[in-house]
């Protein structure tokens, strides 16, 4: 209550106090999760899932060709509407308080760059009877590699021609990336790319389905995904320049007018809930949508970013985020996934890398290799502990799909060395996780050496909280405490947290991300040392690492004869 003059209420008086709460939406690779959040505590009193039912866990293939992945559009609405029902019966059940009209904000995020082509009443052409079945219609996840080629003719053009373009994302642009993806659809199916009247990104289209827009280009469109995957950036006034995207096509210079000329950050909301989704979700119309931001940029929210703290989000591959404050100058840094002002919290700077497989590599061993269940994980895991470092002998390289950072190149390809007749499952399983380790203190090393700070990691998902031989590991192998985010869904505890601020202190909510962030996130009470003596080990094997890294990735030419003897070396000290 806001009391003007001085008051006093007699004792037994009751006071209405504003109890409000939030929702998190999270799509991830193969379900969507959605979250009820109180905004006093960020206690998460309401949890629901949905597991895409579309193709293989969620995602379309094409046994032809490895690198195509696609979803249905149709799922991401379906889960929409499951989750938050969901969500909302569980938080009824479980908080006498709790009332759907007490919901004050709902936020998304979402794997990215994930585009949609949509027609032009922004309907994704999937849900169109005459595109059924067409891959080419569907979301290009951004998993989808299919566009190798034009994203490697796009770096080419743009270190000729708009060097300053790649220099904010590392140098290198990526077939995970918008621009490569629809360039690859021109030039496969010409009749989808013809077809659509605009493209939108998955984090940026389920906030304004929610918000009732019709019109592609009324979208608010987030600056996350346009920065770090569509070249976006005030510097050059937004998108690339219409003559650098005629040298790519210029059906793809026309498409620009149809996109978008301005981007928002978390400080600006995507829209209010309209009226057919308020009845969908069950919830009051006109609720504050959140702008979209990718999973991982709303988990760093989540996880308490905050400059100096990287944020590692482990699931089936590995994002790292980190901020810093608008104020400074951020230098370039070769080989990340771009430095975009407002792309996490406003007034920072987002720096993002990551890894391209990570739990994809443990999972494509359990069940394509060892052709185990889920609780093979367990069984490897418990066998693999029992080993000292080096003691496995083997060290392997985590590019099983290709590498995000900080080579930024999709054809390569996974790697074991140090195979014997007597080499067991664990060890193999105890070498692939250290083989992502090594990768995650690459990027470290990297960001680090360009000035970024990093005085503390927090990770987030469900690997880090589950698993803890891999997250001693981590610490071991980087040097790093390994700090764990407070919630089991980070990245929707993030949304809920933007929609808390995008709500207003008026309603319940913050009026900033700092106090916000402050009351409703947390660390779990366990910490990740490193061992002294372990460290001086992988020290070793991180210098082998290194060398296999840079012959195989095409960085220097190098003689690796000594790679396998060096290793049995270490094992051979570990075991005696």
């Amino acid at each position: 209550l806001s009391l003007q003059g001085p008051k006093r209420f007699d004792e037994g008086q009751l006071v209405d106090i504003i109890m409000a709460y939030t929702i998190g939406v999270d799509y991830g690779t193969n379900s969507v999760r959605g979250i009820v959040v109180r905004c006093s505590d960020g206690a998460e009193i309401g949890a629901s899932v949905f597991n895409y039912p579309a193709g293989e866990m969620g995602i379309l293939l094409n046994a032809s060709d490895h690198n195509l992945a696609r979803q249905h559009p149709g799922d991401y609405l379906a889960g929409l509407e499951f989750t938050v029902v969901g969500a909302v019966s569980d938080a009824k059940q479980s908080d006498p308080d709790f009332s759907a009209d007490a919901v004050i904000g709902i936020g998304v995020d979402s794997t990215g760059s994930s585009p949609i082509p949509v027609n032009q009443s922004n309907e994704a052409l999937a849900m169109k009877p005459e595109f059924q079945g067409n891959l080419a219609a569907e979301c290009w996840l951004w998993k989808d590699h299919t566009s190798v080629e034009e994203a490697a003719k796009i770096t080419e053009l743009g270190r000729k021609h708009r060097p300053h373009y790649l220099a904010k994302c590392g140098n290198t642009y990526s077939s995970e990336w918008f621009w490569s993806k629809l360039w690859h659809c021109l030039n496969v199916a010409p009749d989808v790319f013809d077809a659509a009247y605009s493209w939108v990104e998955l984090c940026d289209w389920v906030p304004s389905i929610m918000a009732g827009v019709k019109d592609p280009k009324e979208i608010k469109r987030g600056v996350c995904a346009a920065g770090h995957k569509a070249l976006y950036a005030d510097d050059w006034g937004g998108l690339p320049d219409k003559e650098f995207l005629s040298m790519l096509n210029p059906k793809i210079a026309d498409l620009k007018n149809r996109l978008y000329e301005k981007v928002y950050d978390a400080s600006e909301k995507a829209g209010e809930l309209c009226s057919e989704w308020a009845t969908h979700l069950g919830l009051p119309e006109g609720v504050a949508i959140a702008i979209g931001e990718f999973d991982v940029h709303y988990g760093a929210i989540g996880a308490g970013v905050d400059e100096g703290t990287l944020v590692k989000v482990i699931g089936t591959s590995t994002c790292d985020c980190g901020v810093v404050k608008a104020d400074k100058e951020v230098a370039d840094i070769p080989g990340i996934c771009g430095i975009v002002k407002g792309s996490i919290l406003p007034g920072y700077y987002g720096i993002e890398a990551g890894q391209s497989a990570v739990g994809d590599i443990f999972a494509w061993f359990v069940s394509h290799v060892c052709k185990g269940e889920a609780d093979t994980h367990i069984a490897l895991t418990r066998q693999a502990e029992a080993y000292k470092p080096g003691e496995i002998g083997l060290l392997s390289l985590d590019w099983n799909n290709g590498n995000r950072t900080i080579l930024v190149d999709p054809l390569l390809t996974g790697l074991l060395v140090g195979q014997t007749l007597h080499t067991s499952q664990a060890e193999i399983y105890r070498a692939l996780i250290e083989g992502t380790a090594f990768g995650a203190r690459m990027i470290l090393e990297r960001i680090e050496s360009f000035g970024v700070p990093v005085s503390r990691i927090v990770c987030a998902g469900g690997i880090a909280e589950k698993n803890s031989m891999l997250m001693q590991i981590y610490a071991d192998i980087t040097g790093r405490e390994m700090l764990i985010s407070g919630s089991s869904q980070t990245c929707a505890l993030g949304s809920a947290v933007s929609a808390a601020v995008l709500a207003g202190s008026a309603l319940g909510g913050y009026d900033d991300f700092e106090t916000a962030q402050a009351k409703m996130t947390r660390l779990k009470d366990v910490s990740y040392q490193p061992n002294p003596d372990s460290q001086a080990v992988y020290n070793k094997l991180f210098e082998l690492y290194k060398q296999l890294h840079d012959a195989f990735g095409g960085v220097v030419e190098s003689n690796l004869g000594g790679v396998m003897k060096d290793l049995l070396a270490i094992k051979d000290r570990a075991r005696s």
